[in-house]
């Protein structure tokens, strides 16, 4: 070995230890505030920010080759984040006459937030922050609704770091309270074997159906993705058991690594973790987190009835046979990884926080795991699974923290208001038009940021539009979220598209175009309860009931159109017929539902008609 070598291996020896030293004490910090007493808002959450950054400037949860000069960041974000905390008293007495010292650190703090969040996600996110910052110091010079009295660099500095409508605002609260407790948390199920466990039971449940490893993949991953709430971390770790699967069965590379994608991007809408986002809904609306969850469950239930339909329908097009039970891992020995499931459900069930019931899972994941020889964590894995867990909350940090930029910048300029009556005005006060134009802001943002950024922005420049023109605020802000999440799978920029591509060996977009297809009814399921709150459980259950049958032989016909076969081929006008028929039964009241069941009979009618006696 060299010299240099020597050198580069030292150095990176001593990087891997901080990163160790700096994960275990992030993960006592967050579980004694979280199991035994709680920190005021200005000492949680810039405490977090630094772990984080100190963990993503030294390469932990970023793409980046690790640099001499990344242990610099280190100063300047000790120096902004730790005066918050330290000082946290002294500021709150003095908010609204900053001392030049605070305004400094203030500075320091963004720049290191957006050169952070560049590491971590790239440059979409950081450039809507400098926009955000450009428009608060231009407001006199912009034309029309835009207009605002503007800012001096000071005001604005002010606002966002000494204040908690800013850096420290709602969605790096959320960060710092729940999400990295739940990503710890699923990082020790997976190290003690949880997601081959519900791999395997996926297995059981659907392996030796037609296209049997599609639908293994399918509900592992609505599994999976409920609890890490990242459609790419989802894709990754299940899909890499899955998709070799689902070749092996049969279904072509782009087509195997579509249906991990669009499983993957379900997982963050499905209860009963979700994604960060989820949370921030919450915490933003006031609405009880067991009630966002319980609203989610009929939607994720549609949405994956739709995917598992169109997995079936193109399992019998290419004519496979009733699969095997090709997932041979044991479940006996991990089936006691379930009970820290259990435990999460138990606590939010009871109306405790979702920080309280983050902590009961990660505890209870540490114990249970040391019951059995085959799940026991030794030091070196349970070590590898907190830096693991650390690391992973890195992207989402980041992320929320520059959100909180945005954030910020939107309740000191009035932009979210403006932006609202811009959507009235467009839409003419039109309901499903505004729909649409939330919507497709929705999804061009989302194509560019993390899910939970992407639904801040939204919920603060287009929530007051729907609520104003009559959307209820759970609705309303389920909505935002739920185009935020399927933007993972909308082309051009489709991350967990890309990312199932890559392991699948296929065409990046082609895999990205075919995932959305599968994803469709994603698209429609959001205006169904917006129109239909029996969806959302906000009705008489004969309602509810009633809703969600119709609902889903929607959905089933969405899927059918786009897959072109049921039990024999569709042509083109039975395809029309059919996603005219599911689109028709988006709009709640008895007509149309008949007319849509109607239009869908005379559709698939015949191919049903043609079906092959098994």
């Amino acid at each position: 070995m060299t010299e240099v070598q020597a050198e580069q291996s030292t150095a990176a020896t001593l990087r891997s230890r901080v990163i160790v030293m700096l994960a275990l004490a992030a993960a006592a910090f967050h579980l004694y505030a979280a199991g035994v007493s709680p920190f005021t808002a200005l000492v949680q959450r810039p405490v977090h920010l630094l772990f984080m950054a100190a963990l993503g400037f030294l390469g932990a949860g970023v793409r980046r080759k690790p640099h001499a000069i990344d242990w610099v960041w280190l100063l300047p974000a000790l120096m902004s984040f730790g005066w918050v905390a330290w000082q946290e008293e002294a500021i709150v007495r003095r908010i609204g006459a900053a001392l030049p010292i605070d305004l400094a650190a203030g500075l320091i703090a963004v720049v290191v937030v957006l050169e952070l969040t560049r590491r971590a996600t790239g440059w979409p996110l950081v450039l809507v922050a400098l926009l955000s910052l450009g428009y608060a110091l231009a407001g006199p010079w912009l034309p029309g609704i835009l207009a605002h009295r503007g800012y001096a660099p000071g005001r604005i500095v002010e606002h966002l770091y000494l204040s908690a409508e800013g850096l420290w605002g709602v969605p790096l609260g959320v960060s710092a309270d729940f999400v990295y407790l739940f990503v710890l948390f699923g990082a020790l199920l997976e190290a003690a074997g949880g997601g081959a466990l519900l791999v395997a039971l996926a297995g059981r449940v659907a392996g030796r159906a037609r296209g049997g490893p599609a639908l293994t993949a399918t509900v592992a991953s609505a599994f999976m993705g409920s609890l890490s709430g990242s459609a790419v971390a989802n894709v990754v770790t299940t899909g890499t058991l899955t998709i070799p699967l689902m070749k092996r069965a049969g279904f072509r590379p782009h087509f195997a690594g579509a249906i991990e994608a669009a499983a993957s991007t379900g997982g963050q809408i499905t209860p009963p973790v979700m994604g960060a986002g989820a949370f921030i809904l919450a915490t933003w609306t006031g609405i009880p987190y067991a009630r966002v969850a319980a609203a989610a469950v009929l939607p994720a239930l549609l949405y994956y009835g739709a995917l598992l339909s169109a997995v079936h329908f193109r399992a019998v097009q290419m004519d496979l046979p009733p699969g095997q039970d090709l997932v041979r891992e044991p479940v006996i020995p991990r089936l006691h990884l379930l009970l820290p499931i259990v435990a999460i459900v138990v606590v939010i069930a009871t109306g405790r926080s979702p920080m309280r019931a983050a902590f009961w899972g990660v505890v209870t994941a540490a114990t249970i795991a040391m019951v059995r020889r085959e799940t026991r964590l030794d030091p070196k894995r349970l070590i590898e699974s907190l830096a693991t867990g650390a690391g992973s909350t890195v992207q989402v940090a980041a992320a929320c923290a520059t959100a909180g930029i945005v954030v910020g910048v939107a309740s000191l300029t009035g932009i979210g208001l403006r932006m609202s009556e811009l959507i009235i005005t467009l839409s003419q006060g039109y309901l499903p038009a505004a729909l649409v134009l939330t919507a497709i802001g929705s999804l061009v943002l989302g194509m560019g940021l993390p899910t939970t950024a992407a639904y801040v922005v939204l919920a603060a420049l287009g929530a007051p539009a729907l609520t104003e023109l009559g959307v209820q605020p759970l609705a309303a802000h389920l909505f935002l979220f739920y185009f935020g999440c399927i933007s993972n799978v909308t082309p051009p920029v489709a991350l967990a598209a890309f990312a199932a591509a890559g392991l699948a060996g296929a065409p990046p977009m082609r895999t990205a175009v075919t995932a959305m297809k599968l994803a469709v009814a994603g698209f429609l399921v959001p205006f169904m309860f917006v129109y239909g709150p029996q969806l959302l459980l906000d009705a008489p259950v004969l309602e509810v009931v009633l809703a969600a049958c119709t609902a889903l032989i929607g959905v089933m016909g969405l899927s059918a159109a786009v897959i072109g076969h049921v039990h024999a081929p569709l042509s083109a006008w039975q395809r029309i017929l059919a996603a005219s028929g599911a689109i028709l039964m988006i709009v709640p009241g008895a007509v149309t539902d008949a007319v849509g069941i109607a239009v869908l009979a005379l559709a698939v009618g015949p191919a049903h008609a043609k079906r092959k006696p098994q």
